[in-house]
C-alpha cells in the first residue's frame, strides 16, 4: 500500500460533492464565531495597549477545504475587525487573510472565492492561498495574529505508525479478531492523533505573534463515552468494505492494508496535550452536540451516504479503484429498514470540541 494518501474532499459542485454536503459542517461553523468575536476584541485591545499600533493583523484559516465554507471563519473575523474598529472609532488595520489546505483540495473555488471577499469589504483585505500540510511550517515566525481550524484536525497526517509499520488491520472481517485487536488498534490512532497535534502546536506557536490566538474545532468523542465503545466514523465506511470484501468485490489483502488518518479524540484528551505541549493557555473549551444543529428528520439514508462519500470518496478510490457503485448499493442495503441508519446514528454519538487558546 502507498501509505501517501490523499486526504481530500469530494471536488465540484455534484450531488456528491463536498460543496453540496457541508451543511453540517457549516452550522458548527456557527458555533465556533462568538468565539472568533472574543479572540478578535482581546487581540485589538492589547493591540491598542502597545506603544506602536500595528497596522496590519494576519487571519489564517488551517484546513479550509473548498465550497460555501471556505471563508466562513475568516469572514467572521474581518467583520468582527471592521465592527471593533466602528465601535471604537479607530482606524482599520490592514488585513490579509491565509487559507490553507493540502495541494489537492479545489483551489479554484477558494481563489473565486477570495476574489469576491476583497471586493465586498470595507476593510483592506489582501488575500493569499498556503497549500501544504499544517503538520508541517506554513508561515514566517511571529507573523499570524489568529489561526483558525474546523472540522479538520481529526485527520491524521498519516496512518498509525505501529499499524502499517507491522501490517496490523484496523478492521477485520471476522468479529472476534476485530473485536481482540480492537485496544491496540484504537491506542495506535490515540497515539498518532497525540504526536501529530503536540506537533501541530508546536508549529502553530511559532507562526504566531505574542499573544497570538487560536479557535479550533474537532470532531470528537462524548466526554460520558469510553474510548472502548466510541464508534468512529471511519468504522461506518469499514464496515460497508468489510461486507464487499466478505462478497468478494474487494480483495482482503486491499481491505487489510486500508486505514483511514482520521481520529476523534475527546475533550480530555486535548486538554491534557494542550497543557503538556505548554505553548498555549486554553481560554475556553466546549463541547456541543452537532445534531441539536439540524432536523434529524431530514437526515435520511441518501443524504448521509451523500455525505459519506464527500469527505471518504478521495481515500477510497485511491485505495480500492472504481468500486463507489458497488459501495453505494451495499450502504443501501446496510439501511434499507427505515430508521435504520438514523437509530445507527443514535446509538454512535458524537461532539464537536471546540477551543480557544492564546500563545503563552
Amino acid at each position: 500500500m502507498a501509505f501517501n494518501q490523499m486526504v481530500r474532499m469530494n471536488q465540484g459542485q455534484g450531488e456528491t460533492s463536498y460543496a453540496r454536503n457541508s451543511s453540517i459542517q457549516s452550522a458548527q461553523q456557527n458555533r465556533m464565531k462568538p468565539l472568533i468575536e472574543a479572540a478578535i476584541v482581546d487581540l485589538c485591545s492589547s493591540i491598542n495597549s502597545s506603544t506602536v499600533f500595528p497596522r496590519k493583523m494576519l487571519i489564517a484559516d488551517l484546513g479550509c477545504s473548498s465550497g460555501p465554507n471556505a471563508l466562513a471563519l475568516v469572514s467572521i473575523a474581518v467583520e468582527a475587525i471592521h465592527n471593533h474598529c466602528l465601535q471604537f472609532q479607530q482606524s482599520p488595520p490592514e488585513v490579509c487573510v491565509l487559507l490553507n489546505d493540502l495541494p489537492e483540495n479545489d483551489f479554484n473555488a477558494v481563489v473565486k472565492s477570495l476574489v469576491t471577499l476583497r471586493q465586498s469589504n470595507e476593510l483592506v483585505v489582501m488575500t493569499s492561498v498556503t497549500p501544504g500540510s499544517f503538520y508541517k511550517r506554513l508561515f514566517t515566525s511571529g507573523s499570524l495574529h489568529l489561526v483558525c481550524s474546523s472540522n479538520s484536525l481529526q485527520w491524521l497526517s498519516k496512518a498509525p505508525e505501529h499499524l502499517t509499520r507491522n501490517q496490523i488491520p484496523a478492521y477485520d472481517i471476522d468479529e472476534n479478531a476485530r473485536l481482540e485487536r480492537l485496544p491496540m488498534v484504537l491506542e495506535a490512532y490515540a497515539q498518532q492523533f497525540r504526536k501529530d497535534f503536540t506537533l501541530f502546536l508546536k508549529l502553530r506557536a511559532r507562526e504566531l505573534v505574542s499573544g497570538g490566538r487560536m479557535v479550533v474545532s474537532v470532531i470528537g468523542r462524548p466526554s460520558y463515552v469510553i474510548a472502548s465503545k466510541f464508534f468512529h466514523l471511519w468504522e461506518i465506511v469499514a464496515q460497508i468494505l468489510s461486507v464487499m470484501t466478505s462478497e468478494g468485490v474487494i480483495d482482503k489483502a486491499k481491505f487489510d492494508s486500508f486505514y483511514v488518518p482520521l481520529y476523534g479524540p475527546s475533550c480530555k484528551e486535548l486538554r491534557e496535550i494542550i497543557q503538556e505541549e505548554g505553548s498555549f493557555s486554553l481560554r475556553v473549551m466546549r463541547e456541543h452536540d452537532p445534531t441539536t444543529d439540524y432536523d434529524n428528520t431530514f437526515v435520511t439514508p441518501s443524504r448521509f451516504l451523500n455525505h459519506l462519500r464527500a469527505i471518504f470518496e478521495p481515500i477510497i478510490l485511491q485505495h480500492f479503484g472504481e468500486v463507489m457503485d458497488e459501495f453505494v448499493r451495499t450502504a443501501e442495503r446496510r439501511w434499507s429498514v427505515e430508521g435504520s441508519m438514523q437509530d445507527e446514528c443514535a446509538r454512535n454519538p458524537r461532539v464537536m470540541l471546540v477551543a480557544s487558546l492564546a500563545k503563552a
